[in-house]
């Protein structure tokens, strides 16, 4: 494949490359680019953090899981290119007069975290900070560092996008669809290529699996996958939707949804992973599923010309199967507008960046007292997202009492039998799915649960 990107402002054309081939490993064997580190090799440390610029602005994203297939047209920043000659950015600046770093090995991913949220005016330092591990100075100095850099302007003679993009950049390439049509044309050709979205997920397969992904389609590319369309009766989710922009996007709607969203990974990674990704893995410790499958989503699926929407609960048929026939790909999800009833509980080891042990999913109705409507699902109580049915069942038609709430418990065990793996026991799931509904009632009532919002 040919790639055209722009690096630290300089024109870079590369012919017949590996698309799959890591921009870290390219960054740091070809271009002796080492400031940025290897660590985890997963997307999990941020010691990689690069920043790269298109028509959406400037997003720090992780280099280890990204590849250069995606790159094509894209401005690629590292922390080599933030300095001014010998006057360094003041992120740069920065960690040095706070005192932010020890050992240096995550430093550079941190600057470049920080560069990327100063020029974004983004002083949700906490958040920006949540993918970038530091095991020896400690965080203090670091968010001293980042409050810092927040009180300067922007930089004038920093800007990610200078330079003149190669000409190459613009070729037509079958693996490289710009639009649905394009890219339905390029699985009907390939039916079995691996399709890359934000390759968060599929990343993994080539850095820790070892697997060799050739034919690919990338998909980041296809500008209409990216829409979302908010109307009086739906809100339409294009698959092609980082996770990112549909948190900004789902919070006036369901705040609760898009919180949750605010722990999904890190921001390096909900930079570019997608919604349709998120789906299409089929994991059943996906979070967005769970709260979709709550509003009763529905998934749009298309294969050539073709088109089919289904319920989306319906996707997900067993552990690593989905219902998706070869060729065909997630084009959009979508769901009615309707009263905010939805809460999405998120239970994990850690706060920030850590894979669900159980993800609760509750959108309860209640008219006069009564429940008229329930749709509960979970991540991480079976081999798939999955709908508690008999515990709707049992609350459907209900008074909403606490007492009807307990009662219902016990439908749970009709439900799920979950397993247990280095997260969580089976036990601790089994509870806690229950006491979740119990939060979700007792929030319902006016308590507060969540001792994020406990005021002194």
């Amino acid at each position: 494949m040919d790639i055209a990107f722009l690096l630290n402002g300089e024109s870079v054309t590369l012919r017949d490359v590996d698309p799959t081939r890591s921009t870290l490993d390219w960054l740091r064997d070809t271009q002796g680019l080492t400031g940025t580190k290897e660590g985890c090799n997963e997307g999990d440390c941020g010691a990689c953090t690069i920043m790269v610029t298109d028509e959406h602005g400037a997003k720090a994203v992780n280099a280890c899981i990204l590849f250069l297939g995606q790159l094509n047209g894209k401005s690629l920043t590292t922390v080599e290119g933030l300095a001014n000659g010998n006057e360094l950015h003041p992120a740069q600046q920065s960690m040095i007069d706070m005192h932010g770093s020890q050992c240096g090995f995550c430093t550079p991913g941190i600057t470049m975290s920080l560069a990327t949220a100063h020029l974004n005016g983004d002083a949700s330092h906490d958040d920006v900070l949540a993918g970038n591990l530091c095991r020896c100075t400690g965080y203090a100095p670091i968010i001293r560092a980042a409050c810092d850099v927040a009180e300067h302007g922007v930089t004038e003679d920093f800007d990610p996008r200078a330079g003149t993009m190669p000409d190459e950049a613009d070729d037509k390439d079958i693996t490289r669809p710009e639009t649905t049509d394009e890219l339905a044309h390029a699985l009907m050709t390939m039916p079995h290529a691996t399709l890359v979205a934000g390759a968060t997920d599929v990343g993994l397969w080539a850095t820790k699996a070892l697997r060799d992904l050739t034919p690919v389609v990338f998909m980041n590319g296809v500008k209409d996958l990216r829409d979302i369309r908010i109307t009086d009766d739906e809100i339409r989710i294009g698959a092609g939707v980082t996770l990112e922009d549909l948190r900004g996007a789902i919070a006036p709607h369901h705040p609760h949804f898009a919180e949750m969203l605010r722990r999904f990974a890190s921001l390096q990674v909900r930079n570019v992973a997608t919604i349709g990704g998120n789906i299409a893995n089929g994991s059943p410790i996906g979070d967005a599923p769970p709260a979709l499958i709550a509003l009763d989503a529905i998934l749009h699926l298309r294969r050539g010309s073709e088109t089919r929407a289904i319920p989306l609960e319906s996707f997900f048929i067993d552990y690593g199967k989905q219902d998706r026939r070869l060729g065909e790909f997630v084009e959009a999800v979508s769901f009615k507008r309707q009263p905010d009833r939805l809460r999405a509980y998120k239970l994990s080891k850690r706060f920030d960046q850590d894979i669900s042990a159980v993800l609760g999913a509750f959108n309860i109705s209640v008219e006069d007292g009564i429940i008229t409507d329930a749709r509960i699902a979970f991540g991480g109580m079976a081999g798939t997202p999955k709908r508690a049915t008999h515990v709707e069942t049992a609350l459907v038609g209900q008074p909403w009492t606490e007492d009807n709430v307990q009662a219902a418990l016990s439908a749970f065990a009709k439900d799920f039998t979950p397993m247990s793996d280095m997260r969580a026991s089976a036990e601790y799931r089994s509870k806690t799915a229950q006491n979740l509904l119990l939060r979700y009632w007792h929030e319902d009532q006016g308590l507060t649960t969540s001792v994020l919002e406990v005021q002194p």
